[in-house]
């Protein structure tokens, strides 16, 4: 007959290695996709609004360098949006490549370079010099876009499955 001591330890280690083994689990990759998903059109949607401050007479420079926070923020952890088993192979629709798990190095150098560059124009951003706002605003684009040339395909059809 066990002791209640001994109960609670063979409880504990099982319950353990549930916890263990849940955390281990396979990530769902059309849940993970939908997240960076949606990360990424914040992205976007921050460099888009600053692009547009920047058409305007007097551009908003506190506006922007809230915005390329935003950006900062989310390039700081965008390796962290495409783990193993989330690619194609799992079933999500997505357009990123295999290279972003085949070269995870020179991913999180880009998504780096992204993040220093958005800070970059926050900090040109609380100077006021517009000309300098716009090249840097220009070079946080040009990140974005060097990312996308390695490691995002073309354009995925997201409502035909096409066999």
């Amino acid at each position: 007959m066990k002791s209640n001591a001994a109960r609670l330890a063979t409880a504990l280690v099982f319950g353990g290695s549930l916890s263990f083994s849940a955390a281990f689990a396979a990530v769902d990759p059309v849940k993970s996709y939908e997240t960076r998903h949606a990360h990424f059109h914040a992205i976007y949607g921050a460099l888009q609004s600053i692009m547009d401050g920047l058409k305007l007479e007097a551009p908003d420079t506190d506006a922007i360098a809230m915005k390329a926070q935003t950006i900062e923020g989310l390039a700081h952890q965008i390796p962290t949006w495409f783990p193993a088993g989330t690619g194609p192979e799992g079933g999500a629709k997505t357009r990123a490549k295999t290279e972003i798990w085949t070269d995870s190095v020179g991913f999180a150098a880009a998504a780096k370079n992204l993040e220093t560059q958005s800070a970059a124009l926050q900090t040109l951003a609380k100077t006021g010099d517009i000309a300098a706002v716009q090249a840097q605003a220009k070079a946080v684009g040009g990140a974005c876009g060097a990312c996308h040339t390695k490691f995002r395909g073309p354009e995925v059809d997201h409502d035909h499955d096409h066999k």
